[in-house]
């Protein structure tokens, strides 16, 4: 060896007492650092115990969202025709009235055979659409499909029926699509017996 690395016996027994005296200390420093690593176990744990909960809310919310865009994609299939429907009822009600405007005779029956044969195709075109008619001749007055246009005083019916339908009203895979504009009755004034 070498006369760096030759050390005197009395530095190594002195050495030797300070190591002695080192090692309490570091069984207290072993027992600090498990107080530590169970601390940071605990928080470990804590964190991922939050990692999981943040996860199931995520998964579902992605859940709802899915949810919601296949509720709107089909209402988008389901109410897609809504506004070509509308516009289509314009043209049922045009042909009806040409119906009824025109006579039944010789002259006019071809005609009129053209615009039912149109108009029974353009109907059952749009029923094809699930669009269907309200036509409440008769019924209780429902505020839900009809809209009244007047009331009027009628003994022989009951109040609140539709006594006459002005314009047809229609639904669209059960939703309102325009009401139907009627006129419904309405008690008939009471008469004073009295007077």
């Amino acid at each position: 060896m070498s006369d760096e690395q030759k050390i005197p016996e009395e530095q190594q027994e002195q050495l030797d007492a300070e190591q002695v005296s080192e090692a309490p200390e570091a069984e207290e420093s072993t027992t600090g650092s498990a107080d530590e690593s169970g601390d940071a176990l605990a928080a470990a744990n804590q964190e991922i115990a939050d990692l999981k909960e943040q996860m199931l809310r995520m998964q579902a919310e992605m859940q709802n969202v899915r949810r919601r865009a296949e509720a709107d994609v089909e209402k988008a299939h389901k109410f897609g025709v809504e506004k070509f429907a509308n516009e289509m009822l314009t043209v049922v009600d045009n042909l009806e009235r040409a119906l009824a405007a025109t006579p039944e005779d010789e002259a006019t029956k071809a005609m009129r055979e053209g615009v039912e044969m149109t108009l029974s195709g353009l109907v059952a075109g749009l029923e094809k659409f699930k669009v269907e008619a309200v036509d409440p001749q008769g019924e209780t007055f429902n505020p839900d499909l009809h809209q009244a246009m007047s009331m009027v005083e009628n003994a022989d019916v009951d109040p609140n029926t539709v006594i006459a339908v002005m314009q047809k009203g229609y639904t669209l895979q059960g939703r309102l699509l325009r009401p139907a504009m009627v006129m419904v009755s309405k008690g008939a004034p009471k008469i004073d017996e009295n007077a």
